[in-house]
């Protein structure tokens, strides 16, 4: 995308001449975008930049820095760009934006193919060694010829799936020209424990439920759907907050996982209602109830159940924990056993991480200290001439399209203003 808007400024800009090279460390171009999605590429999210930033980027300090980037060069700017070049799209049902061919190398082959009819140079299986600022030029040393350079554009990627190529040349290359680096650190990644939950547990799902890591005093927590793996948890909450975990763990060493099954009500709105169920159904099991139960039921009780019933898978480990016997009734759960229960109902343990696998993620937080890049422009604060852009600093969307977008918006911001420092 910075080549390319690069490429076309140039063009546009009566008397000025300029050569746009891109240096691709692999054999082809967009390597990343051909696997993303699981080869289908979520390339966007249904939305104008307001709706992008609140529900993609959950940081403040994040949604601040990536505004103009997002307003510049929307999600309709991206789509319209890619419907241009013979890629037709679909929006899913919750709002992702994906190729209508399902071929997430259509993206790559549309880009490479205007990339050409630009004129902007392609030198593949080119390794970047190093980039030194020398009286007003960039020295590009590469495994390939040297090259000088009035401009450069660090859009390299982060360090998640390193098989791709993004084993952390740009955040060696942007710390050696004087930048101060964030450790990266893992989002959008499955979260491990340190013991695997039970087999029987492996593929069932709490709908809606709240995922929250405790350590040092401290708590994260994310709601939305979570998924038993054989290895710890995966799903939309999971992937969402493992970042947060992650950064808990760097930290702590080690953070608590936890299940809100219950989250539209507090504990004190929770007891209550246990209390009246137990009043009116003493003879029932609470086994039998929880069974039936909703989980996360809305505010008026027990009664609505729009994400369906807690897994019956579940209810074994709930009586368990809670330190009831497997037949008690409700009018047999004296205080403290309905304190126990509601305490589970709240708080069901999921186990211990210690850390959350780098190259797992989907993409990579850390990076670039966004507080040292323009982003009006995308230019370093600190190296004039230095654009750099994408996954690259400091900054970690949500899952759906949003990260993408924020790669192509803060790239077409970089290539836009590269060409008008010139």
């Amino acid at each position: 995308m910075s080549a390319a808007i690069a490429a076309r400024r140039g063009a546009e800009s009566a008397g000025m001449e300029s050569s746009i090279t891109l240096l691709e460390r692999n054999d082809r171009t967009g390597t990343k975008i051909r696997i993303s999605g699981g080869g289908k590429c979520n390339v966007t999210h249904l939305g104008n930049p307001a709706e992008m930033l609140e529900q993609g980027f959950l940081r403040l300090n994040e949604r601040r820095f990536l505004r103009n980037s997002l307003y510049g060069f929307s999600g309709s700017d991206l789509l319209e760009l890619l419907h241009s070049r013979g890629v037709d799209t679909e929006v899913r049902p919750d709002g992702k934006v994906f190729p209508l061919s399902g071929d997430a190398a259509s993206v790559a082959m549309a880009f490479e193919e205007l990339l050409r009819e630009l004129s902007v140079q392609l030198l593949f299986s080119c390794k970047v060694r190093s980039v030194e600022r020398k009286d007003g030029l960039f020295l590009i040393t590469t495994t390939g010829e040297p090259l000088t350079a009035d401009i450069v554009i660090l859009a390299t990627g982060g360090v998640s799936y390193s098989k791709t190529g993004t084993t952390g040349d740009g955040l060696v290359i942007a710390r050696k020209l004087g930048h101060s680096i964030k450790a990266p650190a893992a989002a959008l990644a499955p979260v491990f424990t340190l013991k695997a939950p039970p087999a029987s547990l492996s593929g069932v799902s709490l709908r809606s439920a709240a995922l929250v890591a405790s350590a040092g005093g401290r708590s994260v927590e994310r709601r939305g759907d979570l998924l038993f793996t054989h290895r710890g948890f995966s799903g939309p909450a999971a992937l969402s907050l493992s970042r947060d975990i992650a950064e808990l763990c760097r930290e702590f060493g080690r953070a608590s996982l936890f299940a809100d099954l219950f989250p539209e009500h507090s504990s004190t709105e929770l007891d209550q209602l246990l209390l009246q169920h137990a009043r009116k159904h003493g003879a029932q099991m609470v086994r039998k109830f929880l069974q039936i139960c909703p989980i996360a039921p809305l505010k008026k009780g027990f009664s609505e159940s729009p994400h369906g019933t807690i897994p019956t898978a579940l209810v074994p480990f709930i009586i368990r924990h809670s330190l009831l016997e497997i037949d008690i009734t409700w009018s047999g759960l004296h205080k403290e056993l309905r304190k126990s229960l509601l305490a589970v109902l709240k708080r069901f343990p999921l186990g211990t991480v210690r850390e959350v696998p780098l190259d797992q993620g989907e993409v990579s937080a850390g990076g670039v200290d966004l507080g040292e890049v323009n982003p009006k422009t995308m230019q370093s604060r600190i190296v004039p001439g230095l654009f750099i852009c994408g996954e690259l600093l400091d900054y970690a969307g949500e899952i759906g399209g949003y990260n993408l977008q924020a790669a192509f918006s803060t790239g077409w911001t970089a290539g836009f203003n590269s060409v008008k420092k010139c």
